[in-house]
């Protein structure tokens, strides 16, 4: 570690917090320092809110203190965050800043004497702070902020949230902790949040569900686990390769711990015939070794789509379909038909016209130009941006049953408990009202309440929102396998890429491209077509004078055959590459594949680089004349 990251900035020592029964942190101890670019993670309702509440002094635990360094400067963004109704969106922005609105204020009604000038504008020069007005700009315009003379009163919850993101950033605190700062940002906001993080002077601590955000902006991942943290070096995809392994040996050393017990409760059994001070220390070790906790194991969640009825030869056409609000066209002129088996993802800024051409497709819109062919035998499964509003003081059992017992699985029916197990409910949570469930458990609870409704035609506006990794790898499997179509809203690029098989992209102007194919071919075309010149504007070099004219360079038969094939064999490697992926994203790979761990990683670096050297050659080949 270096001289600069070894200087603490706060350390939590010991914690312990419970609410009732359940154990959220148990002499829990962590420590962040320096340039430190730390991802908490962990299963929603695990306790990362509460740590974050804590660290910032938001919530005393009930037992442990935090350490900061004297002077620390933190900026937060909760999940569940209050500003004030009544301000506009640049009073609640500059409040973020507002030891240095202070300092620039004491600074020029110092009297013109006064020996304080020097001490406080080098504060102010430290935090940037002459440059506030400018940042606050810029930063407003990237998150596309709402106007500044706007009420927050007024304001929707993504507007919301999008002015928190920006007041708790503006500042360059010494410490910044960010709980999902990419819920409701558009790709392009999110890109420009990882470039400025990525830059960012201070410390960091971020808690996400946006796997790329994880893997491009951290150095460091800690997890938290049955109350503990378990802290790995490295980003999300080097913390899975490394948590496989730490599990795997988990697994061999409680293997041997239960030998050893077994063996010696034979021993304990027999009796020794005589209490020989041997045979004593054998049994406190054999009381030390019987009074250890074994790993904590996790529960998977076992996602379950009900299978989809049939869908008939006609299934849905759009056909020339437009939408104008106002004088602004949304979209113009889209044409699509949708076959069984799509998975397609919607992406574009927002505000765009997302939603709107899902209620469209849906029927609870009409177009204003165009119409909508839908096949008698459709049935869509809506789970929108707000999902569904859980009553409280029903039990779990209730808040799903709809008066029923049963959930019906195409000619199968499944128990109301047996399917709510599934999801990680034991019988005591199952009969618990659901004011006294966690955050993780609600967002279970409500994923639960949604697929069991079934349909053949899914449509998902933002579903990655409020799911923890461990529920979105399997959710994201479980979508992968169903055999009717999906459709899904969503800013989460890892999800777009595992989930897709083709993008339709609000690419702004009412325009609507659809690309066959994942997220990341879809951005890998858009970048090669916006690398060509404009029409009518040559690329070529102004020839030198009075040099001999070269006979232009053709594609000869090789390179052509090599051209023709590269696609198919980029696909093959990136098929082996999600393959793998998969394979450490799964929850039981440390039981199946832990002992692969490292040849595994090294077969995934290697696709990495050759897909890379593939794309380079594909630009190359594609440049020289046919």
């Amino acid at each position: 570690m270096s001289e600069q990251q070894s200087t603490a900035l706060l350390s939590a020592q010991e914690l312990d917090v419970a609410y009732n029964t359940q154990v959220v942190l148990e002499n829990a101890s962590m420590t962040i320092c320096e340039g430190d670019r730390l991802g908490l993670v962990g299963r929603n309702g695990s306790g990362k809110s509460t740590f974050l509440r804590i660290v910032t002094g938001e919530q005393k635990p009930d037992a442990g203190e935090v350490v900061t360094r004297r002077g620390l400067r933190t900026g937060y963004l909760p999940q569940e965050f209050q500003l004030n109704p009544e301000h506009t969106v640049l009073e609640s922005i500059r409040s973020g800043a507002q030891h240095i609105l202070d300092l620039i204020d004491e600074f020029e009604n110092l009297p013109g004497d006064s020996d304080k000038h020097e001490s406080i504008e080098q504060q102010i020069n430290a935090a940037d702070g002459w440059e506030l007005d400018q940042r606050i700009e810029s930063t407003m315009t990237h998150l596309q902020v709402p106007s500044a003379e706007r009420k927050v009163g007024q304001l929707s919850g993504g507007e919301h949230r999008r002015v928190a993101l920006c007041r708790a950033i503006i500042a360059q605190p010494d410490l910044l902790i960010l709980d999902e700062p990419t819920n409701h940002l558009d790709n392009e906001s999110i890109q420009w949040v990882e470039q400025f993080l990525k830059t960012y002077k201070g410390a960091l601590l971020l808690v996400t569900h946006d796997r790329y955000f994880l893997d491009r902006i951290t150095n460091r991942i800690v997890e938290l686990a049955a109350g503990v943290f378990y802290p790995y070096k490295g980003n999300y995809t080097q913390y899975l390769e490394k948590k496989a392994e730490r599990v795997a040996s988990e697994a061999t050393n409680e293997k041997r711990r239960q030998m050893f017990l077994r063996r010696e409760l034979e021993w304990v059994r027999r009796g020794p015939k005589a209490r020989t001070t041997k045979s004593k220390s054998r049994l406190d070790r054999y009381d030390e070794v019987a009074s250890q906790k074994g790993p904590e194991v996790e529960g998977a969640v076992d996602v379950v789509i009900p299978p989809p009825p049939p869908m008939g030869n006609r299934i849905l056409d759009l056909v020339n379909i437009g939408y104008t609000y106002g004088d602004t066209p949304l979209f113009e002129n889209v044409e699509f038909n949708f076959q069984a088996g799509m998975r397609i993802g919607i992406v574009g800024r927002n505000g765009i016209g997302k939603t709107t051409l899902l209620k469209v497709i849906m029927g609870q819109l009409e177009p204003s130009s165009g119409t909508v062919k839908t096949g008698q035998l459709v049935k869509f499964n809506y789970v929108d941006q707000n999902r569904l509003q859980l009553n409280p003081e029903d039990r779990v059992i209730d808040a799903i049953g709809d008066g029923a017992e049963f959930v019906i699985f195409g000619d199968d029916r499944l128990s109301l408990r047996a399917y709510l197990k599934r999801f990680l409910f034991t019988d005591d949570r199952i009969d618990t009202k659901v004011k006294l469930l966690s955050g993780g458990e609600r967002s279970r609870l409500l994923l639960a309440s949604i697929l069991k409704r079934g349909g053949n035609f899914i449509i998902l506006d933002e579903p990655t929102n409020d799911l923890d990794l461990a529920t979105l790898r399997v959710l994201e499997e479980a979508l992968v396998s169903f055999p009717g179509i999906i459709m899904a809203v969503s800013h989460d690029r890892y999800f777009l890429n595992r989930v897709c098989t083709g993008i339709l992209a609000f690419e702004g102007h009412g325009q609507v491209d659809y690309s066959i194919g994942d997220y990341d071919y879809y951005l890998e075309k858009k970048a090669r077509l916006q690398t060509k010149a404009p029409k009518g504007q040559s690329t070529k070099a102004a020839p030198i004078a009075n040099a001999p004219k070269e006979k232009p360079r053709k594609l000869s038969w090789k390179e052509a055959k090599e051209l023709e094939g590269m696609e198919e064999r980029i696909l093959e490697i990136e098929q082996e590459i999600e393959r793998i992926e998969l394979l450490f994203a799964s929850p039981t790979f440390h039981q199946e594949h832990g002992t692969r761990a490292k040849e595994l990683n090294e077969t995934l670096e290697k696709a990495r680089k050759d897909t890379e050297r593939l794309y380079a050659r594909w630009e190359e080949l594609e440049k020289i004349p046919k």
